[in-house]
């Protein structure tokens, strides 16, 4: 009985899997996008959640970025995010998850993600600086795998 509660739990969190961009729906200011990107999260058991990102940006360079974290606001360390050495992430409702970014403790940006209501498309809004200080507003559509 236990076995199936916590499958039950994992079901709920839409997040889990892997999602693929979707680079003709996506805006990115400034650009260009990525040539690719692969979003994987996966249940790390006592409310982990490990979050890798992989993929090619815009100049043909390898992205890779990782964090383990909670949806608990509080702040986790981040590797491979050059404006950011720190994430936070919450839960707002059942289908949007805020993440914050922090370099040096400084807010650099703001990540709000939605889930459509099918589980199948996720829509992620970023606000804020990237590494050299420009302003970043991109929403960027991922498709579940």
């Amino acid at each position: 009985m236990v076995s199936v509660v916590s499958l039950s739990a994992q079901e709920r969190d839409p997040r889990i899997g892997t999602w693929k961009l979707n680079v003709a729906q996506s805006t990115y200011d400034p650009g260009p996008p990525p040539q690719s990107v692969t979003r994987t999260y996966e249940d790390r058991g006592g409310g982990v959640t490990l979050f890798t990102v992989e993929g090619i940006n815009a100049q043909g360079n390898p992205i890779f970025v990782q964090v383990a974290h909670k949806l608990d606001g509080k702040d986790y360390p981040v590797t491979g995010i050059p404006y950011a050495d720190a994430v936070s992430v919450k839960r707002i409702d059942a289908n949007t998850i805020e993440a914050t970014m922090k370099k040096g403790g400084q807010l650099t940006m703001t990540v709000i993600t939605k889930l459509s209501k099918d589980g199948k498309t996720r829509t992620s809004t970023f606000k804020g600086k990237d590494a050299e200080g420009h302003d970043v507003h991109n929403v960027v559509v991922s498709d579940k795998q």
